[in-house]
């Protein structure tokens, strides 16, 4: 099977002839890989690593007003207004572009907000050349787009002020929750327009979760986000596309929500965290959805032994495959330029011989 055969059988629940792997890491443990391995290029450390990997291409144009401000690979948020700067951390091992900027935290009402406030529109993006960016990678299965109400709401409000306006302000948090929504909408419809039948995955996705349990409650998410949801994911479902639903923490409470709505994918399955019992998951929600994720990289990777990741594969691929699909392996976030590049090693090369049927 290819890469994109294999990740697209799971996701459907069908047969396949090994459990699929991804690969996220942050840009510092990616080029020590590439040297470890060594290799030149992504697709040669994929193909060394023996991952499927989701590729995402994200082909837009930007052709919006000027912003002086991040360069936009750095920044992708940029033309909301959002300034970022570089955090070092770990004795210098690694850097975050850290929000430094958000554009409405002293903005307190919907008049000045109008006043002083340029909402994106998705005619600030070129949508006409982007099949060419998709056509590189047939083999791949292909990821595009971004859809996160709340994580922009977080963006360009700040989370503080966010939870104040949804505990405080209701009509605040309806305006601009539509807003952001409105034109994530409209500019994800002519994505998908655009992208001819290319993209096969999308992330309709927010962090709703803690260490130790939801951020919001059920009834807080159902009366500013469901509505929402209801429409990204029928857009999606509307144009074949599989629903990625990335949600960090302990999030038990809201993955039956997130199932009755439609998700195809659950990611990232922190499952050392309360409440998150792989073995439940897997048995109330495996007819469903496929998972993503699953591998611990808070402790067993980067402070593991080899022995501690290859359990830990073991474990996820024996609970959250143990039908022989409906799984796909990879860290539970970035890999973080803390953790030996032998653990990375053991955990993809181990599941690509352990996973194999």
């Amino acid at each position: 099977m290819t890469p994109k055969e294999r990740i697209l059988a799971v996701i459907d629940h069908k047969p396949v002839d090994k459990i699929p792997a991804d690969y996220w890491g942050t840009p510092e443990v990616t080029e020590k890989l590439m040297k470890e391995m060594p290799v030149s290029n992504l697709k040669d450390l994929w193909t060394a690593l023996k991952i499927d990997k989701i590729i995402k291409v994200n082909p837009t144009t930007y052709i919006g007003p000027k912003f002086d401000m991040d360069d936009p690979y750095i920044n992708p948020f940029f033309y909301w207004g959002v300034k970022t700067k570089p955090i070092s951390y770990g004795d210098n091992i690694g850097v975050y572009h850290e929000i430094s900027y958000y554009p409405l935290e002293n903005i307190n009402s919907i008049e000045d907000i109008e006043k002083k406030y340029t909402w994106p529109k998705a005619d600030w993006f070129n949508f006409d050349n982007i099949l060419a960016d998709y056509k590189k990678y047939p083999e791949y299965a292909i990821e595009s787009g971004y859809i996160a109400p709340f994580h922009m709401y977080n963006n360009i409000r700040g989370l503080e002020k966010n939870l104040i306006d949804f505990a405080l302000n209701e009509e605040l948090a309806f305006y601009i929750i539509n807003k952001i929504c409105d034109f994530l909408y409209d500019y994800h419809e002519r994505l998908l327009d655009a992208a001819d039948g290319y993209i096969d995955i999308m992330h309709i996705t927010d962090d709703f979760g803690t260490q130790n349990g939801l951020m919001i409650s059920i009834e807080m998410f159902e009366k500013y986000f469901e509505k929402q949801y209801q429409r990204f994911i029928k857009l999606l479902k509307d144009h074949d596309v599989k629903v990625f639903h990335h949600d960090d923490g302990a999030i038990m409470l809201i993955i039956p929500k997130m199932v009755d709505l439609g998700i195809d994918i659950l990611n990232p399955i922190q499952w050392h965290l309360p409440g998150m019992d792989l073995h439940k998951l897997k048995q109330s929600f495996g007819k469903q959805i496929c998972f993503h994720g699953g591998i611990d990289n808070q402790y067993v990777l980067p402070f593991g032994n080899i022995t501690d990741v290859k359990n830990e594969v073991i474990t996820c691929l024996e609970t959250l495959a143990n039908n022989k699909t409906g799984y796909i392996l990879a860290p539970c976030h970035s890999i973080q330029p803390n953790t030996p590049i032998e653990n990375i090693k053991a955990m993809y090369l181990f599941a690509a011989e352990y996973g194999k049927f």
